[in-house]
């Protein structure tokens, strides 16, 4: 059987001499490991489709125990980002992330399209790392099933002042409640808030000051460690990078 179906390149690793497995976020099919022949020759037409990074359109033939990528049309490349290895070592990982937590072997055309936007907005420095950090961990997670609990806390009901929010029960809570959690803003609260809940296509279109930006990195941060329990690598390279 042949599949179809527009994807970003997650990883490769080397098989070989030649060849390259490629971890692919498709459209249609979610994540999906295929082999790519002879990918890693030059003259290969298989091999600027099957980098790191790359989004295109891939034929894909299903076997009994593997896939395999009979063919592949690059449509944007992320060069620039190339360029620099601190935004590099951001995008490599969302990729990694996006690994993590988009299904295998079902649709997952809203995981593609938060990579595609952030992954754009990232080249063309037109958001802060800070900024593109906590919008893609927040909307992974929630796209995932781990959207937090943003509307009152559970213990008393309300939207208390000072306002906490807590990774490991994943909601906001009031100060008596909140011991071990993070003391946020009300523009932190709203963005949270504003990034679970809005179409793909808007959960970008907001602002924030420069140090709350900051703070809403950690608190998504903290909140995919403690809800995952994934220690990924990619962040902690980034992390250090920083």
């Amino acid at each position: 059987m042949k599949l179809q179906t527009d994807a970003l390149v997650l990883k490769t690793t080397d098989t070989g001499e030649s060849d390259r497995l490629v971890t692919l976020l498709t459209r249609d099919y979610g994540v999906i490991r295929a082999f790519a022949n002879r990918a890693k020759k030059f003259n290969s037409r298989l091999h600027g489709a099957t980098q790191s990074l790359c989004y295109g359109e891939f034929t894909i033939r299903s076997g009994r125990d593997s896939y395999m990528i009979d063919d592949a049309t690059a449509k944007a490349m992320f060069f620039d980002l190339r360029q620099d290895l601190l935004p590099l070592s951001l995008a490599q990982y969302f990729c990694a992330l996006a690994a993590v937590l988009a299904p295998t072997e079902e649709p997952a055309e809203e995981y593609l399209r938060v990579l595609l936007n952030s992954l754009h907005l990232l080249e063309t420095q037109r958001r802060s790392r800070d900024f593109l950090k906590a919008v893609t961990e927040l909307r992974l997670l929630t796209l995932a099933g781990y959207m937090p609990d943003l509307t009152a806390c559970p213990h008393c009901g309300i939207v208390p002042e000072p306002l906490f929010f807590s990774p490991k029960e994943g909601c906001i809570c009031c100060a008596e409640s909140g011991r071990g959690g993070l003391r946020i803003t009300a523009g932190v609260l709203a963005a949270m808030r504003h990034i679970c809940g809005q179409p793909v296509d808007r959960i970008y279109a907001f602002a924030l000051p420069e140090r709350e930006e900051a703070l809403l990195a950690r608190v998504s941060e903290r909140f995919l460690l403690e809800q995952t329990g994934v220690r990924i690598s990619a962040l902690d390279f980034y992390n250090a990078m920083r």
